[in-house]
């Protein structure tokens, strides 16, 4: 199952499950109204006494008004078996083709994460390519929430920049608030996964990395945090085990059709469960919040007027293209 945040010609936005048949969302908002939600308008056919009652129906007093992903998130709708409820309960009331909206554009899945956790040298050839040495224990920087930016949508070259790198990354999202996670438990945690290009100011980064400094600004300036095009559920990915074990999936970044870098994500040092995990202990995650798993190696500048095809395996291209500020 997948997930999208959109945007329909009339400018409004909501959340779509895409459909497998026809790519288009279904409206998940609307959706949960019909299935949830008493006094609001829903269709003359269907019978409120026939509506089951959800763990998080918003009809429950106290729970607050859904509106995007990240209210989904909060609420616990971001999971395999509540979102097939879900689904159940509009094909068996013929609401499908009422909640679908054939057009659209996709945005951001989420539009401003609370936090994004970003791993440097995660894969050891690329550790290897940038002269250092293979980490033998997480390096965790973060990007700045302000930067993300969705499918499509242009990452500005400023004007001041001499070298930009696009990174192509898979990216956990986080379903549940927890601190502390075992890595046993780690699975658990994860509302599902997408794609994240680490776009990085590699000129700014150097002049960092020589003086010890974060490298927050080169790796967080505006529009360098494309992010999307969906949020694909554990049910299409497969579940990490519990012993650590690497989800498996092709990673694959393409600028202007020529393929830059390409490795599987078994390549990592540090497997999922164990990042979530590590990172736990240090700061309390929250669902919302993304965990990017690093790049492989091939990284290259890009200029403006290049195209950037960022692909993970079951998940889908995140593209974007390069322009002068």
């Amino acid at each position: 199952m997948k997930l999208i945040t959109y945007r329909r010609p009339d400018g409004s936005e909501s959340v779509g499950i895409l459909r497998p048949d026809t790519g288009a969302p279904v409206d998940l908002i609307r959706a949960l109204r019909c299935f949830g939600i008493s006094g609001l308008s829903v269709p003359v056919r269907l019978d409120e006494t026939k509506i089951p009652k959800h763990r998080c129906a918003a009809r429950d007093e106290g729970v607050p008004i859904i509106t995007d992903m990240l209210d989904l998130l909060d609420a616990g709708f971001v999971d395999v078996e509540a979102l097939g409820e879900i689904t159940s309960f509009l094909n068996d009331h013929n609401l499908i083709d009422d909640l679908t909206d054939p057009e659209f554009k996709t945005l951001a899945p989420i539009a401003r994460p609370r936090a994004i956790y970003a791993l440097g040298r995660n894969y050891p050839a690329h550790a290897r390519e940038t002269g250092a040495e293979v980490p033998t224990e997480p390096i965790v920087f973060t990007k700045a929430p302000t930067a993300v930016i969705g499918p499509d949508d242009d990452v500005i070259y400023k004007s001041w920049l001499t070298r930009v790198d696009p990174e192509a990354e898979l990216a956990v999202v986080i379903g549940r608030c927890g601190k502390d996670i075992s890595e046993a438990d780690a699975p658990a945690y994860i509302a599902g996964y997408t794609i994240l290009n680490d776009v990085t100011a590699r000129d700014i980064q150097k002049v960092d990395l020589a003086a010890g400094h974060p490298w927050l600004r080169s790796k967080g300036i505006d529009t360098f945090c494309p992010m999307g095009p969906n949020i694909t559920l554990p049910d299409e990915i497969g579940q990490p085990t519990f012993d650590g074990a690497q989800v498996e999936l092709e990673v694959e970044m393409r600028v202007n059709g020529e393929l830059r870098q390409k490795d599987n994500t078994r390549s990592m040092t540090f497997s999922v469960p164990y990042l979530i995990g590590w990172i736990s202990r240090y700061h309390t995650l929250y669902p919302g919040d993304v965990i990017t798993t690093g790049t492989p190696e091939g990284i290259a500048p890009v200029k403006p007027g290049d195209v950037m095809e960022a692909t993970v395996e079951k998940i889908g291209t995140l593209r974007n293209k390069i322009v002068s500020e």
